[in-house]
């Protein structure tokens, strides 16, 4: 047996008796939020700019299709997350979450270089269930030394709101310059910073990681992890242990109270089903404790993202 072999048994034999209470019974968070969910409808006369024809993820994908994986394991909120760049999908989906009290938080996505940003962000957020913005790496050239991004993350601190930021690990070393530079503005990093096969990881990302978490301001979305495996024969790692160098690098340095749940659905497919998604990241944060339970699965994206209770 080799160390790392020594080390996931280790794990295992103390996972089986941290996630049971005296009683025998598995640690359950009281709430579960799931921060990430993507919804779209190909139907629509104007279409979706994304997902691309042709492809698994070119389908209608609404809140009942979401619940209906979501209800059986006791998830019954989620945060939307908005993957396309066309302006008034925000509104689409503004619209969608005042019929399904399911969305209890709304992630936008605006380009800080777009002169009409700011008009724009005044009049979404004019809605209480929108609560930050997403800036993707690949469509938002994320330098914090560029005029446009600092002003619209300021825009964004000003109206206390979050920002969502998804890139290769290539981008982290900006994302720790942008929150040092507006430490009053909360950032929340997508799927794990890119951290790529957990049985692979770079040294790069590790100090990446290391050095961002430093920044008080950031948060980290655990989501993501199984698709970034790009498994060949389509058997996507189901055992926990094969994520345990990803996930107890980011305990190391995030701690208890910056770790946020998120699935990535339906992308997530790519990888995983939802509910093995979902087991991953359980069978993790339990054996860490009820406390750290229920800050990752709900209170730590109260902190983040700052959402209301909706009646």
């Amino acid at each position: 047996m080799n160390r790392r072999q020594w080390i996931q048994s280790a794990f295992a034999g103390s996972l089986s008796i941290a996630t049971s209470n005296s009683l025998g019974q598995a640690i359950k968070p009281s709430r579960v939020i799931d921060t990430h969910t993507h919804f779209y409808d190909p139907r629509r006369p104007q279409g979706v700019p994304w997902p691309k024809e042709n492809t698994p993820l070119y389908r209608t994908v609404l809140p009942p299709d979401w619940m209906a994986l979501a209800e059986p394991l006791g998830i019954r909120e989620t945060i939307v997350v908005e993957a396309s760049p066309w302006v008034e999908d925000n509104q689409w989906i503004l619209d969608l979450a005042s019929n399904h009290a399911c969305i209890i938080g709304f992630v936008g996505n605006l380009d800080p270089n777009d002169p009409a940003f700011r008009s724009n962000l005044k009049r979404f957020s004019a809605t209480p269930i929108f609560r930050g913005v997403r800036w993707r790496g690949d469509l938002v050239k994320l330098d914090a030394s560029q005029d446009q991004v600092l002003s619209g993350a300021r825009s964004l601190a000003e109206h206390d709101l979050e920002l969502d930021l998804n890139g290769p690990s290539s981008t982290l070393p900006q994302v720790e310059k942008l929150a040092q530079a507006i430490p009053s503005l909360r950032i929340v990093i997508n799927h794990v910073g890119g951290a790529g096969d957990p049985q692979k990881l770079k040294p790069e990302w590790q100090a990446h990681i290391q050095a961002v978490a430093q920044c008080p301001n950031v948060f980290m979305k655990v989501s993501g992890m199984p698709e970034q495996t790009r498994p060949e024969d389509g058997n996507t790692p189901q055992d926990l242990s094969y994520y345990l160098p990803v996930l107890e690098h980011l305990w190391s340095h995030f701690g208890p109270d910056r770790l946020i749940y998120g699935s990535n659905w339906p992308v997530s497919d790519r990888g995983l089903p939802y509910a093995s998604v979902f087991k991953l990241v359980s069978d993790f944060f339990q054996s860490k404790g009820a406390e750290a339970t229920e800050k990752y699965f709900w209170r730590n994206s109260q902190t983040a993202y700052r959402w209301k209770e909706r009646t």
